[in-house]
């Protein structure tokens, strides 16, 4: 049997020693009366890292977009959003759920922005009849459009048009650091912009477990409420924690060798016949790609992928998604282009 790839997502990356030997030796306290110190500290760096007053450890980013959502607004509330975003597509709708939101989608650009005159236009008036404006989100890297960055210039012109309406921003940054080392600037030069804050530990950083929401102290006190709300209160949780401070320390720098190896997937990807890359979208860490051979669908594809060991996901009728990542090597991606290429210029089974 081949030895697999897998390419599916930064989400399967394994712990590093460092982690687990962080792990085995965390100092844990009951997190629920305040007592972890471990799990203090993470919250404490990673509030300092996106230049916050204060974070919250959560289970997920899915959990941390919840709380924060839920956090910002009122029962009733309507949540701008962009079209393609994480919490519209992958969250199960669950401030909708729990919280009563709305949810108004607006067009999202190929690069993951929400065009100014669509969200202007989304923001309500006050009127009897419409649920009232209560957030705007955005997403940085963009998943669906390929780990594509937003600039803090784009995002200082969504915080001016927030504040004309007196609306908080609340960014999905799940892969805040990734968007970071493409810019060339800080995580926080990019939270700068935004009221609250998620950022994932457990995807390209490599811990096993968990994510952080970081925004004023005020606000990050109703979040965990609500994280207590929807059943996140955890007791000696420093043994995770303790894997999410390795990640801060030891795993933000190398993220550089990731979109390397993007990059060079996605332009062996480009090369070959009856395959199409969007060669300026790949910016990050993922390279979206898509058959032009008519034999070939993406959902075909990629399953005669999998099959031969390189494990890439399906994103509907015109994307399959590879995500490189911590445990993936330059010598991994020549070995999966081969076979790649071998199965495109094969075809589809009989």
């Amino acid at each position: 049997m081949k030895r697999r790839i897998d390419l599916r997502s930064d989400t399967v990356t394994l712990p590093t020693e460092s982690m687990r030997r962080a792990m085995y030796e965390a100092e844990v306290g009951d997190d629920v009366w305040g007592e972890d110190p471990t799990v203090k500290r993470l919250q404490e760096m990673a509030a300092e890292r996106m230049g916050k007053e204060a974070a919250l450890f959560v289970a997920s980013g899915t959990m941390g977009n919840l709380v924060s959502l839920l956090a910002h607004c009122k029962r009733g509330d309507e949540v701008i959003m962009g079209s393609e975003c994480h919490i519209f597509h992958y969250e199960v709708g669950a401030a909708g759920v729990f919280g009563g939101l709305v949810y108004r989608t607006v067009p999202t650009t190929r690069f993951g922005e929400l065009p100014l005159e669509e969200i202007a236009a989304a923001v309500r008036p006050p009127n009897v009849h419409f649920p009232p404006s209560g957030l705007i989100c955005l997403e940085n890297t963009h998943n669906r459009c390929g780990g594509t960055v937003i600039t803090p210039q784009y995002m200082a012109q969504v915080r001016e048009l927030a504040d004309q309406h007196h609306l908080p921003i609340h960014l999905d940054g799940a892969r805040i650091f990734n968007a970071a080392l493409a810019l060339g600037v800080e995580a926080r030069d990019i939270a700068r912009y935004a009221d609250s804050v998620m950022f994932c530990l457990s995807k390209g950083l490599s811990a096993p477990v968990g994510s952080l929401v970081c925004g004023p102290s005020e606000w990050v006190q109703r979040a965990h409420r609500m994280r207590k709300m929807v059943g996140g209160a955890m007791r000696q949780v420093g043994v995770i924690a303790a894997a999410g401070i390795v990640a801060l320390t030891e795993m933000v720098e190398r993220l550089a060798e990731d979109h390397d190896n993007a990059r060079v997937l996605a332009e062996g990807l480009a090369s070959l016949p009856g395959l199409a890359v969007d060669l300026e979208t790949v910016q990050t860490n993922m390279v979206m790609f898509y058959p032009t051979d008519p034999r070939w669908t993406t959902e075909t594809l990629n399953a005669a992928l999998n099959a031969e060991g390189i494990l890439t996901s399906y994103l509907g009728r015109t994307k399959i998604r590879a995500v490189t990542h911590y445990g993936i090597t330059r010598e991994d991606i020549d070995e999966a282009l081969t076979r790649i290429a071998d199965v495109v210029r094969k075809g589809p089974a009989a």
